[in-house]
């Protein structure tokens, strides 16, 4: 590893090393670039997250050749929503996602990067973007490429003049442990009013409960406000407090937001955004790790070509459907009524759940919905 004070050019410069940024230097070096990652905190790096891995997202991980360890992870075959006592299911078409703590996670991604040869310089803080690279507090850094991979509230993305006005709706997460065998082969989503909550099995043994919130306007609904704690929003899910009685927590509690981000764009002359840095609108498809392992990909072969406007569209291409349906969800929770019939209609549709899980995660392309499908939703949704 080269002394942090070293000034040194390198192909890519990565600021930000969690999933994404480790991502996006093992595939600049599979592509035959030089990679260097420039992070703040030490490994195992934690945050805030369901910890759920889809299909997509772990195919990514293996062409990476990052290893995840067997017994630090839990295969889950789809994905159940409860709400009350309406509960609808969906499968992955024949494959499995996996939970997986992030510490896991990140051990996995640092030990690849470390194997394939990327210069991983922790505990180095970037104060500045210059002209060349980056200035961190143990000297300056320059590059051909610079990646921000440093996480929502990206400095590089406002040094960059590339953040947008925030949204004026915004959404809080807040995760825990609990130690206690998973109950169920699938990510489990309970509903309520202005929150739900996200059950992943992340071990034989463990599994992580993540909360995601809106605070209400003029404190209508509920009384959920942008500081709940993680027991005060589990008081809305009595069934699930039920499955958790007597499990002893098995990790700190810890929040995160606002989880919105908007961005006026993904690249600026030789800088590009990556993962939750590169805009960012709700985890409540649970989509993030794997969009940012898709992201990373098409990066390296951008910055390998030369030319990241083929980036700039390979990044619109892979978010255009998460994130209409992220959108179509969240307008969705935002009205009661029409969430519970929407999950009623799921819950009589089991295999039209299931072909939209597929699409979630790209087994099957949008057009293979099938233009019957809307009506069948509709009719189901209008019955008592």
């Amino acid at each position: 590893m080269t002394p942090a004070g070293t000034i040194r050019d390198t192909d890519v410069l990565v600021v930000g090393g969690g999933p994404a940024g480790l991502a996006t230097a093992i595939a600049s070096r599979l592509e035959g670039l030089d990679a260097l990652v420039v992070e703040r905190r030490r490994p195992p790096i934690d945050k805030a997250c369901g910890e759920g891995l889809m299909p997509d997202g772990l195919e990514r991980l293996r062409r990476l050749g990052v290893e995840l360890d067997p017994a630090r992870q839990s295969p889950f075959r789809g994905i159940r929503y409860i709400d009350g006592d309406t509960v609808a299911e969906g499968r992955f078409p024949g494959v499995n996602g996996a939970g997986v703590r992030r510490l896991d996670l990140h051990r996995a991604l640092a030990a690849r990067a470390e194997e394939v040869g990327v210069d991983l310089r922790w505990g180095t803080r970037v104060e500045a973007l210059t002209g060349t690279g980056v200035e961190t507090d143990s000297g300056s850094l320059s590059a051909r490429w610079i990646v921000g991979a440093d996480g929502l509230r990206s400095r590089l993305r406002a040094w960059a003049g590339l953040d947008a006005p925030p949204a004026r709706r915004q959404r809080f997460g807040v995760r825990r442990h609990f130690s206690v065998a998973p109950w169920s082969d699938c990510v489990e989503v309970y509903w309520a009013d202005d929150c739900e909550a996200y059950v992943t099995p992340v071990a034989a043994d463990e599994v992580g409960v993540a909360m995601l919130w809106s605070p209400p306007k003029g404190g209508k609904r509920n009384t959920v406000g942008r500081k709940a704690g993680f027991d005060q929003l589990m008081a809305s899910f009595p069934r699930l407090a039920e499955s958790l009685a007597g499990a002893p927590a098995a990790s700190k509690d810890r929040g995160c937001g606002p989880l919105r981000q908007r961005v006026k764009g993904v690249t600026r002359g030789r800088l590009a955004l990556v993962g939750d840095a590169s805009g960012y609108v709700d985890a409540i498809t649970g989509e993030g790790l794997s969009l940012a392992f898709h992201q990373a990909g098409a990066l390296a072969e951008a910055m390998k070509a030369g030319d990241l406007r083929l980036y700039a569209r390979a990044h619109r291409h892979i978010a255009a459907v998460p994130d209409a349906m992220t959108r179509l969800l969240l307008w969705i929770e935002r009205r009661p009524a029409l969430r519970r019939r929407v999950i009623r209609a799921l819950a009589r549709e089991p295999t039209v759940f299931s072909r939209l899980l597929a699409i979630h995660c790209r087994a099957l392309p949008v057009r293979r919905l099938g233009i019957e499908t809307a009506p069948r939703l509709l009719w189901r949704m209008v019955q008592p």
